[in-house]
């Protein structure tokens, strides 16, 4: 039974988790080496539960003992070593993951279950990096965590049927719907968003139409509740090109990052959390492009 829940990475999307996984009723800590980061993310933590209460979305009492199940810690060793699901959610960067499952898989218990957070990467590889691939399955969260109500589950090679049942109920205690699928570059989601993401850079470099006009056309036209531009700008400019480049050497050329979008993260407009991206958020909150 899965009760207590570490979560590796305190980023945008680490912090999401450990807040469902807290309002779902699990023991959360969120792990970080780099203190500041782990602040920060204890910060945006309260403000989600500031904006819920303020808004009806929870209660007094629900966000109190939700809080009461949120843990802050550096030190992935001494965290992994109780842990009953251990959620990586570090950048898409192979090394990187591959630091963190060989340090999990080094101090987690043998019943412990291992799941990443990666958007495209392969569970199949990833667990390479551990022992245990039938324990080991991607758990695909989108951003904003809190609000988007699915969690793609992709099973690597040597998933088995139990571990993908259990992740399935532990999505399901965080309030979220799921898809469960097997693994192919991309997976469902990234591979449409990818596309999409990177078609509207390539007009913008096209001279076609300003980010305003090509997001609205986008929203208005197709029914998506937040343009391409808008959306890359809340997930980040090097996350969106470190996927691309993973796709296009998996999938082949479609996939292969619009040159406006590798010169905005060679500039450091990597988004809201840089302050700039396509659109500018440092003078006001609205979006102005610069």
């Amino acid at each position: 039974m899965i009760n207590r829940i570490v979560v590796v990475g305190s980023g945008v999307m680490g912090r999401g988790i450990a807040y469902v996984g807290a309002t779902g009723g699990f023991s959360v800590t969120l792990v970080d080496i780099n203190e500041s980061a782990l602040q920060n993310a204890k910060k945006e933590i309260e403000s989600i539960f500031e904006k819920g209460l303020s808004r009806g979305k929870i209660t007094a009492e629900a966000a109190e003992n939700a809080r009461a199940l949120l843990n802050y810690e550096n030190d992935l060793a001494k965290a992994a070593a109780s842990a009953h699901l251990i959620i990586e959610a570090v950048p898409e960067i192979a090394h990187i993951k591959k630091q963190v499952f060989e340090t999990i898989e080094e101090h987690a218990t043998e019943s412990c279950y291992f799941a990443t957070n990666t958007s495209t990467m392969s569970p199949t590889e990833i667990a390479s990096y551990a022992k245990r691939p039938n324990k080991t399955i991607a758990m695909h969260f989108f951003n904003p965590v809190h609000k988007m109500p699915l969690v793609e589950i992709v099973r690597g090679l040597e998933t088995s049927d139990e571990t993908a049942e259990v992740i399935r109920e532990v999505a399901a205690k965080m309030g979220k719907e799921t898809v469960v699928i097997n693994e192919f570059p991309g997976f469902v989601t990234s591979r449409i968003s990818a596309l999409v993401g990177n078609e509207a850079f390539y007009m913008l470099q096209e001279g076609l139409g300003t980010p305003e006009e090509i997001d609205k056309a986008i929203k208005l036209g197709l029914n998506y509740p937040m343009g391409p531009f808008e959306l890359v700008d809340l997930v980040g400019l090097d996350a969106r090109l470190n996927n691309l480049k993973y796709l296009h050497e998996k999938l082949g050329e479609k996939y292969r990052p619009a040159p406006l979008l590798e010169q905005y993260v060679k500039a450091g407009r990597l988004g809201r959390k840089s302050g700039k991206g396509v659109y500018d958020y440092t003078n006001k909150e609205e979006m102005v492009r610069k």
